[in-house]
């Protein structure tokens, strides 16, 4: 069990990890929203896509900036978005092993108080 441990946090520097994966891709996840929704917002104002309507545009803009963002996102965030679930996975196993040596240690201790009397 520790050598997967090891090959994981090994992978996990190499896929472009490290201690703020989450941050790193959200951080990057927003940038590229921002960058979708300026382009959405320059094609509305030169009438290259349909500005809304009514009062709209900006609803419409932010609307067709996260359509824009979410497949592109899906293809250029991937390392990163390993790199965090990888982070996530270790968490969730280190986790669990703490979990299963406090339940053996109060396990430990509940049986040699039921063998005291």
């Amino acid at each position: 069990m520790s050598s997967s441990t090891s090959s994981s946090s090994t992978r996990g520097s190499s896929a472009g990890g490290g201690r703020n994966a989450a941050i790193r891709y959200t951080v990057l996840r927003f940038a590229l929203f921002a960058a979708c929704f300026l382009a959405a917002w320059g094609l509305s104002y030169l009438g290259v896509v349909p500005a809304g309507i009514g009062d709209s545009q900006v609803f419409w803009v932010i609307l067709l900036g996260l359509v824009l963002s979410a497949p592109l996102s899906w293809v250029l965030l991937r390392k990163q978005r390993l790199a965090m679930s990888e982070q996530v996975v270790e968490k969730v196993e280190r986790a669990k092993q703490r979990l299963a040596a406090d339940q053996r240690q109060e396990d430990g201790a509940d049986d040699a108080a039921r063998a005291r009397g």
